[in-house]
């Protein structure tokens, strides 16, 4: 009999927020360093303590006057004062400016007593011993040929600030404005909201920490979620506390997740939350704190938990925190994200980063959400929310962004990067149009779409043109799938290789082209001669995706073999072991013959010599950049037509690889 826990009720996404708002996750504040404040936000209100300035100063270069021996002068008569010294900046004054007189003064120096005024230097003369102007070093008179009024080019102490003025109100971020003032006012250390401590938990057997060794043959990957939630939550104004991975062991997640609550405001998990019978968080919150909800009607991200729990029972809290505080008894707060990375990051994104800016005091982004849209129509209608992942295109200033979406399935990490946010597509809307405007929450608002999207195959030396634009994005798809969304209106070129049967209106900008043909292992130890030796041996063949140029160059290879044999194509890829077998990158194939899982591969000369495997040559095959007419006067494209023109180095020390002459419209 399975134990398998089936969902309980769909828990609605406004209930997911309640749930999550009803968690307390906000720590005390804390006092801080001011060099350590940037980005932190106040926690209570900052009056100043003294006047800033602290003293009536000069705001500019000249001289120190009393107005009123000023007044009447201009250019054609001015006003002759006896100099009596020089104040500096830096330094108190030792001279006193009676009526008549005046003192040399530099940009923020004190006042000295009895002047009011300053007379910037360009409006005055030295004068020599006969009154006359240029006047030797060493003068003692100067004519002032303007009239100022009393507090003119003078700071008045309090004038930026007063003593017992309103410097910083509470919720305040800091930035470095907020944080010159502070220094102004000599405080070295501020009051600041607490960040919440997150604990990162990444569960499941599977999983692998980055840098350590992998081993695919028993299902291990690299763990995703903890470092990408931890920059979520770093970036949501929280501090992240990776914990080691757990295994899909009851004793081992309940030791991890109650030690993580004893030193964190709240827990974060990552799989292990979905149905099943080896997934057992639930009944670790269940048994040692309370679970709120388990199972939220949105796509992606169904197996959401919420809940508490209690602090206390580690060895952690026997011991305290680590940090010289008191053990915690009270409750932390905890939700658990899905495994796969894209829904984690998503739901967190959607659900959990407010609640933890909320408790950091840190507000929402202002370019948290953009407005977009819809560059195909989408059709949905599952009856539950749908986080639709999207990426963005910008044609114009003047237009809104393209929005199209990117859905690989939840276990496509690729899609953490293709993808630029999320478009929240209600329950009750079935379909989205074509051109209908929609709001984008962005994964950061960090996120810069691309200035070039491509599609189509993916190729060596399409990996060094990428390098040489700026911010361009790729989706290698292949060529069929390629041109079929540049007719659809969605990227600006499409990468094209080999034949194609799509009828598509574009502008080739130039190509190149390639040696293609079959992978072997080094030496040809099959001694594989040609696509004969793969259809008329026992040789286990791995192949590419229909979508792919060298598939349809290895099908049309095929075909006039049939014909010279006098039967049909089918009749030959029946005898191939493997000619179903897909894989779907261009290295893919001289990869699984690297590994001994195929004999023969299709694939380029460049892959077999990078790779130090056989080559079996089937011919050349060309690869055309292919823009949509109506986007060849954007500069991304223009500056992809300028790289495929340019230097001639692009296909240097590439085996195979000869460029094309660029085709004109």
């Amino acid at each position: 009999m399975s134990d398998r826990k089936e969902f309980r009720d769909l828990a609605t996404p406004e209930a997911a927020r309640e749930a999550i708002a009803s968690l307390d996750l906000a720590p005390e504040p804390e006092t801080v360093p001011l060099g350590e404040a940037r980005g932190r936000v106040l926690a209570e209100r900052i009056d100043a303590a003294i006047d800033v300035p602290g003293f009536d100063r000069a705001s500019m270069d000249g001289y120190a006057v009393r107005a009123e021996d000023t007044f009447g002068a201009d250019e054609v008569d001015p006003a002759e004062l006896d100099l009596v010294g020089a104040v500096h900046a830096g330094a108190a004054p030792e001279v006193t400016v009676a009526p008549g007189s005046c003192a040399e003064i530099s940009t923020g120096a004190v006042m000295p007593e009895g002047a009011d005024a300053v007379v910037m230097v360009e409006r005055t003369d030295e004068l020599s011993a006969t009154g006359e102007g240029n006047a030797e070093e060493g003068s003692d008179r100067i004519a002032v040929r303007t009239a100022v009024a009393p507090g003119d080019h003078v700071m008045s102490a309090g004038a930026d600030i007063a003593a017992g003025a309103r410097a910083l109100g509470p919720g305040t971020r800091l930035t470095p404005r907020e944080i010159g003032l502070l220094s102004a006012l000599g405080v070295d250390e501020v009051p600041v909201e607490g960040k919440p401590r997150v604990g990162i938990v990444s569960t499941g057997d599977e999983l692998v920490r980055p840098g350590e060794d992998l081993d695919p043959s028993r299902g291990e990957i690299y763990d995703v979620n903890s470092t990408t939630i931890a920059a979520g939550v770093e970036e949501a104004g929280g501090e992240p506390v990776l914990y080691p991975h757990a295994g899909d062991d009851y004793d081992e997640m309940e030791r991890l997740l109650r030690r993580a609550a004893d030193e964190c405001d709240l827990v974060l998990s990552s799989g292990s939350t979905s149905a099943s019978a080896v997934d057992v968080i639930y009944r670790v919150i269940e048994e040692r704190g309370e679970l709120l909800l388990h199972g939220v009607a949105v796509k992606p991200g169904k197996p959401m938990l919420v809940g508490r729990l209690d602090r206390g029972g580690s060895e952690a809290a026997a011991e305290g925190d680590g940090d010289g505080a008191a053990p915690r008894t009270d409750e932390s707060a905890y939700i658990g994200l899905p495994g796969y990375p894209v829904s984690a990051l998503t739901i967190f994104r959607t659900f959990v980063a407010p609640a933890i800016r909320e408790a950091a005091g840190q507000p929402e982004p202002a370019t948290a959400t953009v407005e977009g849209r819809m560059a195909v129509g989408e059709r949905y209608g599952e009856g539950r929310m749908r986080l639709m992942p999207v990426g963005l295109l910008d044609l114009t200033d003047d237009d809104l962004p393209l929005v199209y979406p990117v859905d690989k399935g939840s276990g496509a990490t690729t899609s953490l990067v293709e993808a630029d946010g999320v478009v929240a597509v209600d329950p009750d809307t079935e379909y989205l149009d074509r051109g209908e405007t929609v709001s984008v929450q962005l994964f950061s608002p960090d996120v810069r779409p691309p200035s070039l999207l491509g599609v189509g195959e993916d190729d060596p030396a399409l990996n060094r043109l990428l390098d040489r634009l700026e911010n361009p994005r790729y989706l290698p798809v292949g060529s069929r799938e390629g041109l079929r969304r540049l007719r659809d209106g969605v990227p600006d070129v499409a990468v094209v290789a080999g034949p194609t049967d799509r009828e598509v209106e574009t502008v080739d900008l130039g190509g190149w082209t390639r040696e293609w043909g079959l992978v072997v292992p080094a030496g040809n130890p099959a001694d594989v001669t040609g696509l004969g030796s793969v259809v008329d041996r026992d040789l286990r063949f791995v192949n590419r995706p229909t979508d792919s140029g060298l598939r349809r160059s290895l099908d049309d290879a095929l075909d006039a073999l049939a014909d010279e044999r006098e039967t049909s194509r089918s009749a030959l890829t029946e005898s191939v072991a493997g000619y179903e077998l897909t894989v779907r990158a261009f290295e893919s194939p001289a990869r699984k013959v690297i590994a001994g899982d195929a004999d023969v591969g299709v694939g380029l000369r460049e892959t077999a010599k990078r790779l130090d495997c056989g080559f079996v040559s089937l011919g050349e095959q060309s690869v055309v950049v292919r823009a949509a007419p109506d986007r060849t006067d954007r500069d991304a494209v223009a500056e992809l037509a300028a790289a495929l023109d340019g230097p001639a180095d692009l296909l240097d020390g590439l085996a195979g690889y000869s460029r094309n002459s660029r085709n004109e419209p």
